[in-house]
């Protein structure tokens, strides 16, 4: 007895998916590495990889782009296959942007309080929201809406850290130490990366082991996340009652993605302490950037503190996730930094100090 899934139709549909999608990919330049401003006499340098400028503005245009490449290679999307990820932030951007590429219905799934900014950002792609209310709801709901549709339910946070060839193959790794070859110090002394998924931290971790480079990677963790403590103390058991207030990393239980073995060191920042590091970076650079990377710069300065204390030179290279442009009425709002109970004054001192003297408290 045989039985035969491959029809003309359907092998079709999937080369002229990957085709579209790898053209996309092609027509896209590699996002910068941006030198940050520091002292000369430092002998420390640290750098941003803008991933803001992909052309749905953030880091997760890349996942989406595996995401995609992975299930549909795998034979878990075809033609008219409706796909479901339970995201209210970048992922769903950038997965109704690749959903629309390729013709098939995306939908988001979504706790009902998100903003309508947000939405407008998926729906401007092509996605529909679904909303919920409860934000622990959206992994079955998501789930059901899947069946129900008989749709493919994306699921980030399970295949992150494997829809990504760390090995190689353009990966965000592999452009990094490219991009770096030709520095001053073009082995980095550290990355320094948050974690959402676990996929970027998972891909670059293999990725300096598999290359035998000598550079060590460091995960910052927001407040409200459990990723530290369930590193710290080897328990993935770990939940929280609350999300992460920073969009795009921190998680309230350990997701399958998560590769903690490939970490090397982890830094829990305060979120005062990234919202300061934004406001601060602004006036660095000249121009907004979103909350994690605030949070990549919170980490990056202490360790480079680290370093010039101990009389070290060498580079750091962190991640410019997105634009502030998207947090206008959250991160860059005084009102609503207030409403949270945050005060960035103090926050603001350390960075001010560290900016003169290269130096940080403790």
């Amino acid at each position: 007895m045989q039985v035969d899934r491959f029809c003309d139709t359907t092998r079709s549909w999937v080369n002229e998916a990957v085709r579209v999608i790898e053209a996309d990919a092609n027509r896209s330049a590699d996002t910068h590495l941006l030198r940050y401003p520091l002292p000369a006499e430092w002998g420390i340098d640290l750098y941003l990889k803008d991933e803001s400028t992909h052309p749905t503005g953030s880091l997760k245009h890349r996942l989406a782009r595996s995401l995609f490449l992975y299930a549909i290679c795998n034979g878990w999307i075809v033609d008219g296959t409706p796909v479901i990820e339970a995201s209210s932030g970048s992922t769903a951007v950038s997965e109704a942007y690749f959903a629309s590429l390729v013709g098939l219905p995306f939908i988001a799934v979504m706790p009902r309080s998100t903003s309508r900014e947000k939405v407008a950002l998926i729906e401007r792609q092509g996605g529909r929201c679904h909303f919920v209310d409860s934000p622990a709801a959206i992994y079955d709901e998501s789930h059901r809406l899947a069946a129900k549709l008989d749709g493919h339910f994306m699921d980030q946070f399970t295949h992150a850290e494997r829809a990504t060839d760390w090995r190689g193959n353009n990966n965000i790794a592999e452009s990094i130490f490219e991009q770096m070859a030709l520095e001053t110090h073009p082995e980095p002394t550290w990355i320094v990366v948050g974690a959402g998924t676990g996929g970027t931290s998972a891909t670059i971790g293999r990725y300096v082991r598999y290359r035998r480079h000598h550079t060590r990677l460091a995960v910052v963790d927001p407040e409200f996340s459990v990723f530290f403590e369930a590193w710290r103390d080897g328990d993935p058991t770990l939940s929280a009652d609350r999300g992460s207030r920073i969009e795009g990393i921190g998680r309230p239980r350990v997701e399958p993605s998560f590769v903690g073995q490939a970490i090397d060191r982890m830094i829990k920042v305060p979120d005062a302490g990234s919202l300061a590091a934004i406001r601060y970076a602004e006036l660095v650079l000249g121009r907004r950037v979103g909350g994690s990377t605030g949070t990549n710069l919170w980490g990056a300065f202490q360790l480079l503190a680290q370093m010039r204390a101990a009389g070290q030179q060498g580079s750091i290279v962190t991640l410019l996730c997105d634009g502030g442009e998207r947090y206008a009425r959250t991160y860059y709002d005084d009102a609503w930094v207030a409403a949270e109970g945050l005060d960035l004054a103090p926050h603001l001192e350390v960075l001010e100090h560290f900016h003169k003297t290269g130096a940080w408290p403790g």
